[in-house]
């Protein structure tokens, strides 16, 4: 059986926590110019809602 590969631009905008959790980056914090809490909430990375997780471990069948 050979390796599965790894989806490299799923693998450069995704960050796997040592828990397991999948952590994507969010906007652009600088496009929400307008309202200053939400660009400062945008800094930081998120957790990946739900939906997404089965598509996200798809992509990266290596990863935790």
């Amino acid at each position: 059986m050979p390796k599965m590969k790894t989806h490299k631009g799923t693998a450069k905008r995704v960050r796997v926590t040592a828990t397991g959790k999948l952590m994507l980056r969010t906007s652009n914090p600088k496009r929400a110019k307008r309202s200053r809490p939400h660009m400062y909430d945008n800094r930081r990375d998120s957790v990946a809602d739900s939906t997404l997780v089965r598509a996200l471990k798809r992509n990266l069948p290596y990863a935790g």
